[in-house]
């Protein structure tokens, strides 16, 4: 089960307006008349990548028990009790009402956390009303606009501790979600310069004459897609989808507007893969235009492998091994630890390892890590290294949130986050990446300042 959020309150202060921003779907009925909400509603919500159950509720009145108004506070009440935090919304333009009093007294003679929340706080005309919240004795209101969607992300903050206690729903959820992505086919592009032996590759792997190949370069123009079925050494049978592409030449060397369309169609193709493998000539070396390669792979957010064919013939193994892996690291120092193995379409050598360690890394592209786990790593970062001060006056960067995978993007929320310097930033990729399992895959940071309700527009 998911934690349970409770929205409580007076008739009319946008209750139903906060449940349909959390739940993403208009599913309760909003009016400005007062009452319309009579019975509970339950919905899934999403905030930032926290989840959780919202609920809610008809406004709080003082009637008689039998009455319908009284019905539906028994609603509340029971709505409440079964919560791990509610949520108090007040009307902040309107002020504090006696009614508003009345709840609040009723919700601290209770067990249940309560957030304070000021709603309809945009604009300078809420201001009064904000400060005025903090004499219903639940500390600080957080400022919000349910209906514009203004102060989320210090809800987020404020329901963090009551909600993230329990991490097994997240992680349930993402046990059966990897469950799936591991059963779905792997799209497995290769790509490279032309004659990186593609095609032989492929060919190789099929255990067929699928596609053409030959000594001529730039054989290959449309991308090729071929489903097959990897048999892992462990006995499982993994689904494959490769995609053959034509080869990248430098810009200024592609003057064929037929070799133009078909370097086009490869590009697309990486936009569609999960996994890109960059096949390398061992018998050249790396050259600049496979970096140039391996960084548009990485710019579009694929996960990348790198793969040094035509092992078999290449000289002085282990010197031309450790130079390109030297290379690889200064060249793609965005993206440590990309992985680099050595494969023979010729012979079938390495091919069992490459696929291997493709499914390894789509893995590691598509984990999303628990918010409550995230934060504790966040929290040891910040410690062993503080953000720095310039000016004497100090960033605050106050919690981080997984907002999508595929690629891991990660968001940071604090305050005056646009002076934060790049090599902080390198700082928090390299221990995301170095400590939370994601080696060699593109990882995004967003910052995101937290909105000031109290700072007055000019």
């Amino acid at each position: 089960m998911l934690p349970v959020v409770a929205i409580v309150g007076r008739p009319n202060v946008g209750k139903s307006t906060l449940f349909n921003r959390l739940v993403g779907k208009k599913l309760a009925l909003v009016d400005d008349r007062p009452g319309v909400t009579r019975d509970r509603r339950e919905g899934d919500a999403e905030l930032l990548g926290l989840k959780f159950r919202i609920v809610d509720t008809a406004g709080f009145e003082e009637d008689d028990p039998q009455t319908l108004p009284g019905r539906m506070r028994a609603q509340t009440e029971m709505a409440v009790q079964g919560a791990a935090v509610a949520l108090f919304m007040i009307d902040a333009r309107a002020g504090i009402t006696p009614l508003d009093e009345h709840i609040a007294r009723w919700l601290r003679a209770g067990n249940t956390p309560v957030v304070l929340l000021a709603n309809k706080a945009e604009g300078a005309a809420a201001e009064p009303g904000v400060m005025e919240a903090y004499s219903l004795g639940f500390g600080e209101p957080v400022a919000v606009s349910a209906e514009h969607g203004l102060g989320l992300a210090d809800l987020f903050q404020a329901i963090l501790p009551h909600v993230d206690e329990d991490e097994e729903p997240e992680e349930a959820f993402d046990e059966e979600d990897e469950e799936a992505m591991e059963n779905a086919p792997l799209k497995l592009a290769v790509v490279g310069r032309p004659n990186a032996g593609k095609s032989t590759l492929i060919n190789r792997i099929l255990g067929q004459d699928r596609l053409i190949t030959g000594p001529e370069a730039g054989i290959t123009r449309d991308s090729i897609a071929v489903d097959w079925v990897w048999h892992a050494p462990d006995g499982r049978e993994r689904p494959v989808r490769l995609i053959d592409t034509a080869g990248m030449r430098k810009r200024a060397k592609v003057q064929d507007k037929l070799e133009k369309l078909s370097v086009a169609d490869a590009l697309h193709a990486v936009d569609f893969a999960e996994v890109v493998v960059l096949l390398l000539d061992a018998t050249l070396g790396l050259e600049a235009q496979d970096l140039k390669i391996a960084d548009k792979v990485l710019s579009e957010g694929r996960a990348l492998v790198i793969a040094l064919n035509k092992w078999d013939v290449a000289e002085n193994g282990s010197s031309l091994y450790q130079g390109v892996r030297k290379a690889l690291d200064e060249g793609l120092a965005q993206v440590r630890g990309v992985p680099l193995l050595t494969v023979s379409g010729a012979t079938g050598k390495g091919i069992n390892d490459l696929i291997n360690a493709a499914f390894e890394t789509r893995t590691r592209w598509s984990r999303r890590v628990p918010t409550a786990l995230l934060n504790r790593w966040f929290d040891g970062a910040l410690e062993a290294n503080p953000p720095p001060a310039p000016g004497g006056r100090r960033i605050k960067l106050r919690y981080i949130t997984q907002a999508r995978s595929r690629p891991p993007t990660f968001v940071v929320f604090g305050t005056r986050l646009e002076e934060l310097p790049e090599s902080y930033s390198r700082y928090l990729v390299n221990g995301l990446r170095r400590e939370l399992d994601f080696s060699g895959v593109p990882i995004r940071l967003n910052l995101r300042s937290a909105r000031n309700p109290y700072a007055r527009k000019d």
